[in-house]
């Protein structure tokens, strides 16, 4: 059995690791890069095998840097099975038609101007078409059920707590008469979060690969991220400003809304309108409503107490569909609240939002995500005076605000807990540190070492390991 890593390794995009076991070869997560635009363009279509040769693909979950290449993967060749959680199939059957439709604007916008050049004109990393190819390639099996990857290759999911349909994958594997299982966490989700479950601890692993986002880092609780979301609205409102929300249409979006839900029913904050500017984020929503035997106890009873109203759905808030109603928000004045997509900013309509909002000192942003390096989210978070938005510079005059609390990732200790579950079950021999930037990962690793396991990897890309 041998291990291959050829994403997210030593950063916290691209999910893509290939297991090679009894001459087959199977993709755990195929994500899609995200950087700077040429390397991650040139990675995301070149991949470092021959996709036709993979046998099978088990997917974590639905978010984009776990699931965004796998139109690319069918689109060269690709036509075997893509296990998955019912929820992540439901959630890929919208997000990655709408990555298609990013791919296919970016290279329309690019060819314009390369067309005007004399240059050649590029084609898009994949279409709509790739897309719903891809879904139909889908098997879903729900939680804590076994199903037959390949000959002598079993695998079961068990829910991650990390976003709807969310999953740590457990395979089991006979090589040639040796049992051994891989345990990959996918993306470990946090304890008392709204909505979703807890994450279910691993009952065994022999090998494991463990994502390490935030391996060096400590979140906030969640009452304080409640209160920073809670100061924020009073801010704007007592300004008669503008708060927005750059957020990740799928999970972030659905938490933040449900917070201001439960806020507002308890008359904590005043009355605020609320736009969800997304089509992602809106479509998004309506596949959280069909699986509330997803949602945990609290949510649960919170709907009782509200004689089982929608959770994401109330008087304050409106969803956005169509691009005039976008671009209305525009000419709006304060209060109002703005959420909207990407979460990192680099493509959607909050770029608009962005543009027209962040020169104004009275305006909140206001992030509830992970931004990764040389993002856009990432230079405005990083305190940079003027920022690039659609090639021109604007000056950084709003109110720049953070949330720690709303991450979906477990933290230091919230990794090392999870840890701590596999090693009590089972005789843990090594652990792969992935899905996150160097420093975070390699700081793990001396605590998972100090916590006693044997052996502790911080893989770099294309680093290969036999089991």
């Amino acid at each position: 059995m041998e291990l291959e890593f050829w994403g997210a390794a030593q950063t916290v995009t691209g999910s893509m690791h290939l297991l090679k076991v009894n001459s087959f070869n199977i993709l755990l997560d195929c994500g899609l890069f995200q950087g700077r635009r040429k390397e991650a363009f040139e990675r995301n279509r070149q991949f470092p095998f021959d996709p036709t040769k993979i046998d099978a693909v088990i997917l974590s979950h639905a978010h984009i840097d776990h699931s965004g290449n796998l139109p690319s993967l069918v689109r060269q060749g690709y036509r075997g099975p893509i296990w998955a959680t019912p929820a992540t199939r439901d959630l890929c059957a919208i997000m990655l038609r709408d990555s298609a439709f990013i791919q296919e604007q970016d290279v329309k916008y690019v060819n314009k101007q390369r067309g005007k050049q004399g240059k050649v004109l590029f084609e898009p990393l994949y279409t709509a078409e790739d897309a719903l190819e891809t879904i139909n390639l889908f098997q879903t099996v729900g939680y804590k059920r076994n199903f037959q990857v390949m000959p002598g290759v079993r695998a079961h999911f068990r829910e991650a707590g990390h976003m709807l349909g969310s999953a740590s994958v457990s395979v089991d594997v006979d090589e040639y008469g040796q049992f051994k299982r891989l345990v990959f966490s996918g993306d470990v989700g946090r304890l008392n979060l709204p909505i979703l479950r807890d994450p279910d601890l691993v009952e065994s692993a022999d090998f494991m690969i463990m994502e390490s986002t935030y391996g060096n880092r400590f979140h906030e609780s969640p009452d304080q991220a409640r209160s920073t979301l809670k100061q924020a609205v009073l801010e704007i409102h007592r300004k008669q400003s503008k708060l927005i929300i750059p957020s990740f249409a799928v999970g972030r979006t659905q938490e933040i809304v449900y917070a201001l839900h439960e806020m507002f029913s308890r008359d904590e904050i005043p009355k605020v309108d609320i736009y969800v500017d997304s089509p992602l984020a809106t479509n998004a929503t309506e596949i959280f409503r069909l699986h509330p035997e997803l949602y945990d106890r609290d949510t649960l009873q919170f709907l009782d107490e509200n004689n089982r109203r929608d959770p994401f759905g109330f008087e304050m808030v409106s969803y956005i569909r169509d691009v005039r109603d976008s671009k209305a928000l525009n000419e709006m004045t304060g209060p109002m609240i703005i959420i909207s997509a990407s979460g990192m900013c680099e493509a959607g309509r909050i770029l608009h939002h962005l543009k027209n909002n962040i020169t104004n000192p009275r305006n909140i942003v206001l992030f509830v995500g992970f931004q990764a390096e040389n993002t856009l989210g990432r230079k405005i978070l990083d305190g940079q005076p003027e920022v690039p938005i659609f090639g021109d510079l604007y000056p950084v005059k709003a109110r720049v605000m953070k949330i720690d609390g709303y991450s979906a990732h477990a933290d230091h200790n919230g990794l090392l807990r999870w840890l701590k579950a596999a090693q009590l079950r089972s005789d843990l021999k090594k652990l792969f540190l992935v899905h996150g930037e160097e420093e975070n990962a390699r700081k793990l690793a001396h605590a998972a070492l100090h916590q006693g396991v044997p052996k502790v990897f911080v893989p770099a890309r294309g680093e290969r390991f036999k089991l």
